[in-house]
């Protein structure tokens, strides 16, 4: 790809997201807008403070009242987009204005990702190919652009501290690399996804010296974070946000296309049949979301400890194979397995947890050319996981009809899902055995 072409791609896709700003986007940027309005006030509140047992704390907006479940360093740059939002509009006005300023963060995040991704990839490779290449394939990709500045999730403000995190570590940094993770968990819990890949980078680079410096980053970095928490008595609340966060996910799957999505679709139509029929109770759309509680009562098991063992299972399978690498394309592969059976295994998982696979899967990729099909794979499911359910925002439409197809679109992307899920396994196992071979050859 010449240098113009690449600038004009980025340019364009910057123009894209920039023009998504005002989309309304998903339920979720509700959330955000009584979020920031109350953290501008006084963040360390927003989780109640005191009692005895703790009291939870209910933030409001005008006639909306909701509760804060989400880590401390997201209401840290939610109170900061509220802080200048009431300087520029006072009185804090509902409208398309301030869902920009609430996704701003996010474009200037996936921003500083774009540039971490093309500095890392220039600097390892000494070429400016890949660095091009990974840059477009990042900020030009329909899946980051839907994910973030259409649906407005705050995917990117963890994705830039947790890809981060990878590369400091490999440029021996463990240190910076744990208080980078910290951040990206501290921001959304998924960043501790990329800790078992990070935690072999830093034993690689520094055996157990570089492990106990890492995790001397992260405590640090957490201690400084939730300092503000501590001081105004309000950690055991938060600990009670977090625990009530968990208790009421009491979802099968939320809208995620993976294993647990298929059940859904299967148990609702095994218990529709009496009503519409064999083959038609199999062929409708999934209209709701299955929960924990109804398949218990249906007399099954609970599901989320299958959830968990099989995606420990996976990521331990696929550490073991990859334990010898010591090099970021094959790191940043397996960290992005490491998501993508979380999201394929796990019970309660929602829609856009995929994501963070995408950069880190983009950073392999353009390391290692052989990763580029699952890159490519795995954006496209992103995508049309969001696509299918909220278009470009619920009610604004340009969704790809779930009805496309006779059996439910959902449905099958599910199963394209898992199956991609044990290709990307072989492909990282192949390529980690290539590695060993060619260390051993030069040896």
């Amino acid at each position: 790809m010449r240098p113009r072409a690449c600038v004009l791609i980025l340019a364009a896709a910057t123009l894209v997201r920039v023009a998504a700003l005002p989309l309304p986007g998903t339920e979720d940027v509700g959330s955000w807008k009584i979020w920031s309005h109350a953290a501008a006030r006084d963040v360390t509140t927003v989780y109640g403070v005191g009692g005895d047992p703790p009291i939870r704390g209910v933030v409001q907006w005008g006639e909306r009242r909701t509760t804060v479940d989400y880590p401390p360093v997201a209401l840290y740059e939610l109170a900061l987009v509220g802080l200048v939002y009431e300087r520029v509009s006072p009185g804090f006005p509902d409208g398309w204005q301030l869902v920009a300023w609430l996704k701003l963060p996010g474009l200037l995040a996936g921003a500083g990702l774009t540039a971490l991704l093309f500095a890392a990839v220039r600097r390892l490779t000494g070429q400016l190919a890949p660095a091009q290449w990974v840059a477009v394939g990042f900020w030009a990709n329909p899946a980051t652009v839907l994910n973030a500045e259409v649906l407005g999730y705050l995917d990117p403000l963890m994705m830039l501290p947790a890809v981060a995190a990878l590369v400091l570590a490999s440029s021996g940094w463990p240190a910076l690399a744990g208080a980078s993770l910290a951040l990206a968990i501290l921001t959304k819990p998924q960043g501790i996804l990329v800790a078992p890949a990070l935690g072999l980078l830093a034993w690689h680079r520094g055996s157990l010296r570089g492990l106990l410096r890492m995790s001397l980053g992260v405590t640090t970095a957490a201690s400084v974070a939730l300092l503000p928490f501590a001081l105004a008595g309000a950690l055991p609340n938060m600990w009670l946000a977090f625990g009530a966060f968990y208790a009421r996910r009491d979802t099968l799957a939320g809208y995620a296309a993976n294993f647990w999505w298929i059940v859904t679709w299967a148990l609702r139509a095994w218990y529709s049949v009496g009503v519409f029929g064999f083959p038609k109770a199999f062929l409708l759309p999934v209209r709701r979301i299955l929960a924990v509680s109804r398949v218990r009562e249906l007399g099954f098991p609970n599901p989320r400890p299958f959830g968990t063992v099989a995606t420990v299972a996976a990521c331990g399978l696929m550490a073991w194979r990859v334990r010898r690498a010591s090099d970021l394309a094959m790191l940043a592969g397996f960290a992005a397995f490491t998501v993508h059976a979380f999201f394929v295994l796990s019970v309660g998982v929602h829609e856009h947890h995929l994501v963070l696979a995408v950069p880190l899967l983009a950073l392999a990729a353009a390391l290692r050319v052989s990763l580029r099909p699952v890159f490519y794979a795995v954006s496209a499911i992103v995508f049309f996981n969001l696509n299918v359910f909220y278009g470009i925002s619920p009610g604004w439409g340009w969704a790809v009809p779930r009805t496309l197809t006779p059996v439910d679109l959902s449905v099958l992307l599910a199963l394209a899902n898992c199956i991609a899920l044990v290709w990307h396994g072989r492909v990282l196992a192949r390529e980690a055995r290539a590695s060993w071979k060619g260390a051993a050859a030069i040896v």
